[in-house]
């Protein structure tokens, strides 16, 4: 199974939450889709140099809408269209930083989905962390997300929780009945991954929902993200999890 396949992300909206790979997911989707949309519901990092072009605008709709109305262009080696796809579409630069984009409002996003064409949405933070639960404002979600993708990293199993490693220690102590400092378990990242108030939350009616874990760089890790796969399986009933290195070549390790 391919990496579009695997999250069914060759129509509609795509959302990442969670931590561990939300960024490099994205770009990975974005390279391997003939038109696409990236975009973010939250503050996203600058991304202009895994797409084509950012568009800074209030209307990304009217933008993507106009792009779609430009001549093709011949293939780029990466397999998108050179005329300006993967396309960014963002409403302004953070004025306290510039090195991040702000996000739209979810109902903005939205007014994507009747354009038929994949998008790729982020739609919460994780402050570089590799594993995290959702505060009480996230994620930020819009109503015709089709697949919602929580991310965690394998490397936090047998780690202890804390901050350096996860973000919101306290969510995913409650989640989980961890104290800080003690170490997490494959049944501690099932648990946050298929808690409806963890990789779950909010996520619209009809919507599916397929984790991802990432990061798994070597046999041994690939053998406990297995063992968390099967974890989150005996949770709760989703079409897949993936397992995979989002910085290779060829991303997918295993599909479960």
């Amino acid at each position: 199974m391919n990496l579009v396949d695997a999250f069914d992300a060759g129509s509609g909206t795509t959302c990442v939450v969670g931590a561990g790979g939300k960024k490099t997911t994205m770009a990975a989707l974005a390279a391997r889709l003939e038109r696409a949309v990236v975009t973010a519901t939250v503050r996203i990092p600058i991304f202009d140099e895994w797409v084509a072009r950012v568009e800074v605008t209030e209307e990304p709709a009217a933008i993507v809408e106009s792009a779609l109305t430009e001549p093709a262009q011949p293939a780029a080696s990466d397999g998108n269209d050179s005329a300006g796809w993967p396309l960014g579409v963002v409403p302004a630069r953070e004025e306290k930083r510039d090195d991040r984009y702000l996000g739209y409002d979810p109902a903005v996003v939205d007014r994507l989905a009747p354009l038929d064409l994949p998008v790729l949405v982020k739609a919460d933070g994780a402050r570089m962390r590799r594993f995290k639960a959702p505060s009480e404002k996230e994620p930020q979600l819009p109503s015709t997300a089709d697949t919602v993708i929580p991310i965690a990293s394998v490397h936090v199993v047998g780690e202890p929780l804390s901050k350096e490693l996860v973000h919101r220690v306290d969510h995913v102590a409650d989640l989980t009945g961890l104290q800080p400092g003690e170490e997490i378990r494959p049944a501690d990242v099932a648990a946050v991954l298929a808690s409806e108030s963890g990789g779950r939350k909010d996520v619209p009616a009809g919507a599916q929902t397929i984790p991802l874990l990432n990061m798994v760089d070597t046999p041994e890790l690939a053998t406990t993200a297995r063992k968390v796969a099967a974890e989150i399986h005996d949770r709760v009933d989703v079409p897949r999890v993936v397992l995979a290195e989002m910085r290779a070549g060829d991303p997918i390790v295993d599909v479960v």
